[in-house]
């Protein structure tokens, strides 16, 4: 939290939006912020690492790594930014905590934060103190396991996970957990694409998407569905262009437009660097704020039309009658449905609805790739799912070439979900870890993320650990979950840097520094190796080649297993010691525990990894009835009052989640600053605003005014009464009640906001 916003954050200069991405200004800033944090030397021992098979996953995003050759850089520019950040020179040590109060450290911007280097030591700040001081681990330990078998119930206690976590550090955080008695194991999933797998659950049989990498090079469709690839998985770009450039046909469905879908210029292919770039997407549907439904359905009520023109010519049949359930109740509803209703909701014509249609009914091989802001709204579900029953029309699920790709956001975060890290895992997944370590797991469901927050601030759970991430900063109604943090006798978070969440926290609070993706694991028994699972199910090693950042730091998997061992003591059945000598023994329990990681420790260690089991991909729905079920879901009314707008958060390209590298955003423009809000042209007219104004931001769900304050106002090509701004700036007005039905994630992406001209600043509090 800081107090308010500075001078040159509310006055960013803005220029006209890019229309290319990649090129040049990728490989300058790439250059820039590896030498500037690593020095030469350093920036080439690790990018020449970065996602290769004898390397380091990369620790942003997760897309996948080519199963064949490689490329000698296989990085993107944000993904260079994300490693430069985790192996900077810079160090923040004990004598930078006893310089910096928490009030002081308190007022700095998150960047700030994030630009002062790696943790070096184990810190504490005790109960009535204004100053981390530091702390010997074995007595960090002792005071954590002191505090946690003091708690009445053990569901007193919630154990957060980043998406960053490996596999083996995942599993054994979720047995601690479990151990102690609690399945209160929110996550950052919770957050990004808990629709995405309650919707394909259902659906189709399974949480995760059905497609290879290779796919999208036979793909004569692809329809990019609420995502920004450019900024937020810029590795994605160079499929597409392949895709492109083979005659593929890209639909990009999105309010705002975006520069990696408009052209892109691939950073190695220096022949093309100085030309125009490879046009990428051949047609843009701009749609409304959570006007995919509505969007969809009209794609799909074309279709239909169109087949029953041409006698049942169009859509797949007999894939429809073999493989599906639900058709004829789905088919009567498209029917039913309102034209008007349909384009008013959209925000599109016929015509672009019609050009949308001609492409999937012409398209044998058909991919639809969606993230955030199809996940992020109140029917995030039913956004899923209406977008599972479009592939389904031509049964375009379960072949070379087509299916479906929900892109995950961090680099690890399915894989921390396949091994456990869920507040609700099935039977199976818990009779075999029950039965493995010769224990009974608890029954009841734990919190997820927003239940979390809640039983925080009504103080039913009283001690919070995070292994990575910035909680705070990630999480919606930053000023309501702030006070739901100090509400906590105990805070702990899992580190390898400073952030918001440190200095907001319990009566007592721990930071323990972590080593990186980039760094040695040295351990007992040797040089260890950690594996990760990407966005379409490979599972693949991933083996740091830099000395760790300070003697201090211990590996996630050293940190679990002596916090568990300090907790549990005699009470656990698990030799949690010989776990953190030697990683092959924690893979050994998950072959045991989770089907299709037979032979984990061999095939682990062959290049490029392994693919998990998935039964869409290979055309077997695993569903009850083993069919595909057609969701019918209703278009969303979305109306809005007088004055009012639908706001939708997004990333500059200057971060990666809530880590802020800098103030730019290139690709639309801004510069110098990340408070702006982009408004339709009309709109700014409408509400009386001109260019350049401040404004605040105001939401007021539930009777409770949230404030964002000092925003620029920006114009630019967003469909009328629709707004966009930076999180995790913006999460102040995202309401904790305000999620998607089903999955219980929070709606970020459909905030209704008034707008209101902004005094000049004051004393008031201001989220960060």
């Amino acid at each position: 939290m800081q107090d308010k916003p500075s001078q040159d954050e509310t006055d960013p200069k803005i220029a006209h939006p890019a229309h290319i991405a990649g090129g040049i200004p990728a490989i300058l800033k790439t250059l820039q912020s590896g030498l500037g944090e690593m020095g030469a030397r350093r920036t080439l021992r690790t990018l020449t690492s970065l996602n290769q098979k004898d390397g380091f996953d990369c620790p942003s995003c997760a897309w996948p790594d080519p199963d064949g050759d490689r490329s000698a850089a296989e990085f993107c520019e944000n993904g260079a930014k994300a490693v430069a950040a985790e192996a900077t020179l810079a160090r923040v040590t004990p004598e930078f905590f006893a310089k910096h109060s928490v009030a002081d450290l308190a007022a700095q911007s998150d960047m700030w934060l994030d630009h002062q280097g790696r943790i070096t030591h184990p810190m504490v700040l005790r109960a009535g103190s204004d100053h981390y001081e530091p702390i010997e681990w074995d007595a960090a330990f002792a005071l954590i396991a002191a505090e946690l078998n003091g708690l009445s119930s053990p569901d007193e206690a919630s154990f957060y996970t980043s998406g960053r976590t490996s596999n083996e550090a995942a599993f054994l955080y979720q047995l601690f957990a479990r151990q102690f008695g609690t399945n209160n194991l929110p996550d950052c999933s919770n957050m990004c694409h808990e629709s995405s797998g309650t919707g394909l659950k259902q659906s189709i049989g399974i949480g995760k998407g059905t497609v290879k990498l290779e796919d999208f090079e036979e793909a004569d469709a692809i329809f990019v569905i609420g995502q920004n690839p450019g900024t937020n998985h810029p590795r994605m770009l160079t499929s597409l262009q392949k895709a492109a450039r083979n005659g593929c046909k890209i639909v990009s469905v999105n309010p705002l437009p975006e520069a990696g879908l408009i052209r892109f210029k691939h950073p190695q292919e220096v022949l093309h660097l100085l030309g125009p770039g490879t046009p990428i997407a051949s047609l843009f549907l701009p749609v409304r704020i959570n006007g995919d439904v509505a969007a969809i359905k009209g794609i799909m009520r074309i279709m239909l039309e169109e087949d029953e023109r041409a006698g049942g010519t169009v859509l797949d049949h007999a894939f429809i009658r073999e493989r599906t359930e639900g058709f004829e109740n789905f088919a009567h509803d498209l029917k039913a449905e309102d034209w008007p209703a349909i384009l008013k909701g959209s925000g599109l014509s016929m015509e672009q609805l019609r050009q949308a249609a001609q492409i999937a009914i012409e398209s044998k091989r058909m991919i639809c790739c969606w993230a955030m802001g199809i996940t992020q709204h109140k029917n995030g579900v039913a956004n899923v799912q209406t977008i599972a029953n479009f592939a389904l029309l031509r049964g375009q699920i379960g072949r070379r070439g087509a299916g479906l790709c929900p892109v995950r956001g961090h680099s690890n975060v399915q894989g921390d979900r396949t091994v456990g890290i869920w507040e609700k895992m099935d039977d199976h997944f818990m009779r075999a870890l029950g039965s493995e370590f010769n224990f009974s797991p608890p029954a009841r469901h734990g919190f997820d993320t927003v239940q979390a927050i809640k039983a925080m601030h009504e103080g039913q759970v009283k001690v919070f650990i995070a292994m990575g991430g910035n909680f705070l900063s990630a999480t919606p109604d930053t000023d309501w979950t702030a006070e739901a943090l100090k509400q906590c006798q105990l805070t702990v978070h899992v580190s390898t840097k400073i952030n918001r969440s440190h200095v907001t926290h319990g009566r007592l609070a721990l930071i323990l520094p972590c080593l990186g993706r980039t760094e040695h694991d040295l351990q007992k028994t040797g040089e260890q190796i950690v594996s990760v699972e990407d966005s379409m199910g490979n599972v693949h090693r991933s083996r740091g080649v830099l000395e760790p950042a300070s003697p201090q730091l211990l590996s996630e998997p050293a940190i679990v297993t002596r916090l568990a061992h300090a907790t549990l003591g005699k009470r656990s059945t698990v030799d949690w010691k010989g776990l953190a000598d030697n990683y092959d023994r924690i893979r050994d329990h998950i072959e045991h525990v989770v089907p299709g990681f037979e032979q984990y420790n061999v095939r682990i260690r062959h290049p490029g990894g392994f693919y998990l089991p998935n039964g869409p991909r290979d055309g077997k729905f695993t569903t009850p009835s083993e069919r595909a079920l057609f969701v019918v879901h209703p278009i969303p009314a979305n109306e809005l009052k007088a004055g009012e707008l639908l706001l939708t958060t997004i990333r500059s390209h200057d971060q990666f989640n809530t880590t802020i590298y800098g103030q730019n955003d290139r690709y639309r423009g801004v510069f110098g600053g990340r408070r702006v809000v982009f408004l339709n042209s009309g709109d700014i007219r409408e509400h009386g605003l001109r260019e350049g104004q401040l404004v605040d931001l105001i939401n007021d769900a539930e009777g409770r005014e949230r404030r964002a304050s000092r925003f620029k106002v920006v114009s630019y090509p967003i469909p009328p009464g629709c707004a966009a701004a930076y999180f995790p700036e913006a999460n102040v007005l995202v309401a904790v009640n305000s999620v998607a039905d089903g999955s219980n994630q929070p709606a970020s992406k459909s905030v209704v906001i008034t707008l209101e001209q902004s005094c000049e600043p004051s004393s008031n509090a201001v989220s960060k």
